[in-house]
């Protein structure tokens, strides 16, 4: 019996790679950016605001949506997005402690000799 590989890591390391994975697309990372400085948006105002198409902003859209990351109000003919600060307060917590376990130790770098 097979299984996936990703069962044999934590939820906390899934969840990690998952954000990264979706932060990885620079539309994504604008769209978050955009929503942080306007605090709310309408999905028309964030196309209009990028050099993509609505099509593509709508699915970038909805792939931060499927991770909720940024939560959306249907107002009437229009959806209305805005950040899920608490969800991103705990994600940056997380990439802050990845970042600091994984600068704790010895530097292996261009001007440290390697072991390896």
């Amino acid at each position: 019996m097979t299984y996936a590989k990703t069962a044999a890591f934590t939820a906390d390391q899934q969840r990690l790679a998952c954000v990264a994975k979706a932060l990885a697309h620079p539309a994504r990372v604008a769209i978050i950016q955009l929503l942080a400085s306007k605090q709310t948006c309408i999905s028309g105002d964030i196309a209009a605001e990028l050099p993509l198409s609505r099509t593509t902003v709508s699915q970038h859209l909805q792939e931060l949506k499927a991770l909720d990351l940024i939560r959306g109000e249907i107002d009437g003919l229009t959806v209305c997005y805005c950040l899920n600060t608490e969800l991103l307060r705990q994600v940056q917590q997380q990439f802050t402690a990845f970042f600091s376990a994984a600068t704790a130790g010895t530097a292996c770098g261009p001007e440290d000799a390697c072991a390896c």
